[in-house]
């Protein structure tokens, strides 16, 4: 590490371009599928009451043998275009999380620690969610692998791999197809979408706000780091890791794509794994970009004083008035 220079790290010079470079150079290196879409296909699989709105449980077609399961959130007594945020689950259970729900029975009501209830979350501040399945979490674990792992993702992060892609490019691909199902909505305020996640659904909330152009918010969670200090010091789940990445570009830089849009990074004091000393390292590196960018006033970092975990009023403080400016 102290002998890497990134190529195409923020020199200072023409915004613009090194960000039209870069984010060329990172979907590449994401591998993030291109070519003609598959029609959705969007099937509901049900559809309930709650006491903050309704939600429904869909699914829809990224691409050939790979349907995202999604829950629809809609907060009570909101009409016309809302805002709408792209909900994605780190290393939990599932998606189900987002809603509070047990995942072998959805009509059973769970606890959710650390504020990872982000369906509902969005409901309470009149916000719309789309929360939707990881591969290889949740309902879309997998079944059969051949190195048992804790979290279920080591065999789809390798296979990626073998087929010039990468577990990261496939799941931000999965939230560029839920914005094409949003696409299909009337209720849906386009200067108004973002997306947010923790832990792994932090690490798809960076990535896909540096390379999918119809996000204008974006607030991961207990990722944004050094690589230096996070993947590169400490074990990480293979689904994390990008080759070739660190030739071109640090993770600020990678955020730094987003600029000027409104970003909140959050982050726990006590992280084991995505520690402060690189947050706040990083943190000021992206702070130069966005003030080159002349928007220092939407890059916020809130700072909790747990663990790995999200922290949702100081983030909603910060980015709720935000979103209510459009």
């Amino acid at each position: 590490m102290d002998h890497t220079e990134p190529a195409l790290a923020w020199d200072g010079g023409d915004l613009t371009a090194w960000q039209r470079r870069l984010r060329r150079r990172v979907r590449e290196r994401i591998g993030l599928p291109s070519g003609d879409r598959e029609p959705l296909r969007v099937r509901s699989l049900w559809k309930r009451r709650h006491e903050l709105g309704t939600i429904e449980k869909i699914l829809f077609r990224a691409e050939p043998r790979s349907d995202v399961m999604a829950y629809v959130c809609l907060p009570e007594g909101v009409e016309g275009p809302i805002p709408w945020f792209v909900c994605v689950q780190g290393h939990t259970t599932g998606a189900h999380c987002s809603i509070a729900v047990e995942r072998e029975d959805e009509t059973r009501e769970m606890e959710v620690d650390g504020d990872r209830d982000f369906g509902l979350g969005c409901m309470r501040l009149g916000i719309a969610a789309l929360c939707i399945e990881q591969r290889s979490f949740g309902e879309r674990r997998e079944r059969h692998q051949e190195r048992v792992s804790q979290h279920g993702c080591h065999d789809a992060a390798m296979h990626a791999l073998m087929l010039g892609r990468t577990l990261i490019g496939e799941r931000v691909y999965d939230v560029d197809r839920g914005l094409d199902y949003l696409k299909t909505r009337s209720d849906v305020d386009w200067k108004r979408v973002g997306v947010m996640g923790n832990s792994g659904g932090g690490t798809i909330s960076l990535f896909a706000a540096a390379t999918l152009p119809r996000l204008r918010f974006a607030m991961p969670s207990c990722y944004f780091c050094t690589f230096r200090d996070s993947i590169m010091s400490i074990y990480h789940c293979a689904d994390n890791y990008v080759p070739g990445l660190l030739q071109d570009a640090e993770m600020a830089d990678v955020m730094g794509l987003f600029a000027p849009r409104p970003v909140v990074c959050v982050a726990g004091r006590e992280d084991p794994i995505f520690p402060i000393r690189g947050v706040r390292k990083a943190f000021r590196r992206l702070k130069e970009i966005y003030r080159a960018a002349g928007a220092e006033d939407r890059c916020h970092l809130v700072v909790g004083g747990e663990g790995h975990r999200f922290y949702a009023d100081p983030a909603w403080k910060k980015m709720l008035p935000m979103v209510e400016r459009g």
